[in-house]
């Protein structure tokens, strides 16, 4: 026998209304957990910094020559460390209904962070040794991959909020959004969530903790790497 849930008959009426508050709860733990879980991952790589860093194997830990670019890794850390703060102040802005300096700012934040991911591709170029020269190496490497890799992703959850917030600008209510276009469905008959529109703040409140948190991380790592 099927579910009334799963039948094809079933009616959109009882899987739709949900209140935004809900999501947009969901959407704030959600930034938090991850920021945690990101923590956990980019700790891995202090402790194999300073372990064998302690170790110094064979003297291998960092063989002469074996010196990251702290001019480059500053440039880095500071086009993600400014893109962040961007974000941060569209959210102030986003939250006073100022949609048009937001949006201003989330533009040229996501642009500083792009700029940041591809000067890291850069100075990769510019050093003067690889990976498996020793054990700073290996870690410098690992580590700048992974804040890389969590970087882009980053700017992706920006990008598709700003993609989101621009596409509704001509939208002064959130009724005047046909029912089923916020969910990508267009078979809807209404909404699946009251006032989906209003779910672009409250995630752009989650992405912008992340984002801070995250050039934390950033600046974290660059202290270590370069300065340590």
């Amino acid at each position: 026998m099927v579910a009334p849930l799963a039948h094809e008959s079933t009616g959109y009426e009882v899987v739709e209304g949900e209140p935004p508050e809900l999501l947009g709860r969901n959407l704030v733990s959600a930034g938090h957990l991850l920021a945690s879980a990101t923590a956990f991952f980019f700790i891995s790589f202090v402790f194999a910094y300073f372990y064998l860093r302690s170790l110094n194997s064979a003297g291998m830990w960092k063989p002469k020559g074996v010196d990251a670019s702290l001019a480059w890794g500053t440039v880095v850390t500071a086009c993600w460390v400014a893109s962040a703060g961007l974000v941060r102040l569209g959210l102030v802005d986003r939250r006073a209904e100022r949609l048009r300096q937001w949006r201003i700012k989330g533009v040229a934040g996501l642009v500083l962070g792009v700029v940041g991911l591809v000067l890291q591709v850069v100075a990769w170029t510019q050093q003067g040794f690889g990976p498996a020269d020793g054990g700073y190496a290996s870690v410098y490497f690992g580590w700048t991959a992974f804040l890389f890799l969590f970087v882009l992703m980053t700017l992706f959850w920006l990008e598709t909020t700003l993609a989101t917030s621009l596409r509704y600008a001509g939208t002064a209510t959130p009724g005047m959004a046909q029912p089923g276009e916020a969910s990508g469905d267009r078979h809807r008959t209404a909404h699946d969530i009251r006032d989906p529109l209003s779910l672009v703040k409250l995630e752009l409140i989650s992405l912008s903790f992340y984002w801070t948190f995250l050039a934390g991380v950033a600046v974290v790592s660059w202290v270590i790497l370069y300065l340590v």
